[in-house]
């Protein structure tokens, strides 16, 4: 046990307090006296009950983060099997069976669908809570056992023998994952200001061109080195994302990106949002103002208003016309009838 995450082994004589533990967790595990039986990749140590199955390392889950390189031989598993809601977005199906396999007691006919079938079936899950406490759950303690680690691994149907099952180095990633050993990052400093400044001001103007920088840092041992990749974002939002960009990297684990902040003033903020499998998530917002523009910093003559400009000072000169025209006109007839 480690604050804030847990490691669980079960088996297929779980209590109910695990089968709880498990529900709150996002897992469902199957009833008492179950097994995951596969009847096509089990190992040849166990020719009855086919609950000794062999599991492919094509099944692992997609991230080094959690279970460590591919290893090149299976892994042996004995237990019970899992259902994750794959619409969960926080439950991670860290190793599955193949389609062949599914979970029900060995010792009785089966007379109703399987608790769990083909590839459905989870033999270790994980989650991953939007706190970052992380939780691995899995539904055999044989698969933690010396046993499991130094046991040669050999499929009963025309398998390739291996003098070692990888248990002992997927076992070790994991539980460096859920312990928060690895997979651990963090944001190490934001700046902003505008461009050709050094700090950032009371208040952005509109239209301001902006640069924002973002240090991100990883966990490796008992220190702190630079987290480096190519896909974090970040967004400039009011109610809803004005900008959204991909930031540059410029130097180990930092970051950068320059914008123009749109023509819309209000209470805006950087907002960089981080989550990727394996890696605690990140949720960072820098809160700044934006305000319209000043009386002075307005063109003074404004290009599009030319023709507006014209038709005024030729109201004037004709109206200058009219007056002198008016003035001076002389009416002959009236004249010469006085």
């Amino acid at each position: 046990y480690f604050p804030g995450n847990l490691l669980i082994a079960g088996s297929s004589s779980s209590s109910d307090l695990l089968r709880e533990l498990a529900s709150e967790s996002g897992f469902e595990m199957d009833e008492e006296g179950a097994a995951v039986i596969d009847h096509l990749n089990y190992d040849v140590k166990d020719a009855e009950k086919h609950t000794l199955i062999v599991a492919d390392p094509s099944n692992l889950v997609d991230s080094e983060v959690i279970v460590g390189k591919k290893p090149s031989s299976p892994l042996l598993y004995q237990g019970t099997g899992l259902i994750v809601d794959p619409a969960n977005p926080l439950v991670l199906s860290v190793l599955s069976a193949d389609s062949s396999a599914y979970s029900y007691n060995p010792d009785k006919p089966i007379k109703e669908y399987p608790h769990a079938v083909g590839k459905n079936t989870v033999l270790v899950a994980a989650l991953q809570a939007r706190n970052n406490a992380r939780v691995v759950f899995s539904g055999s303690l044989y698969f933690f056992s010396n046993e499991a680690f130094n046991s040669p691994v050999q499929k009963a149907i025309g398998g390739k023998k291996f003098d070692k099952s990888s248990n002992e180095a997927v076992v070790a990633a994991l539980s460096a994952w859920v312990f928060k050993e690895n997979g651990v990052i963090r944001v190490k400093s934001v700046s902003h200001h505008k461009v050709g400044e050094e700090n950032p001001p009371v208040a952005y103007t509109i239209m301001d061109n902006v640069v924002f920088r973002l240090e991100l840092e990883r966990k490796s041992g008992n220190t702190w080195v630079p987290h480096n990749a190519n896909d974090v974002q970040m967004e400039f939002v009011r109610i809803d994302p004005f900008v959204r960009t991909t930031l540059k990297s410029i130097a180990q684990g930092k970051y950068e990106t320059v914008f123009k902040i749109p023509d819309v003033y209000g209470v805006y903020q950087f907002k960089v949002i981080y989550n990727r499998i394996g890696y605690t998530g990140i949720s960072n917002a820098t809160q700044v103002s934006v305000r319209p523009l000043e009386h002075t910093q307005y063109e003074r003559f404004i290009s599009s208003a030319y023709p507006y400009y014209a038709s005024a000072f030729s109201m004037m000169f004709g109206v200058f016309v009219f007056s002198i025209v008016f003035l001076h006109y002389k009416d002959d007839e009236k004249s010469k009838s006085d």
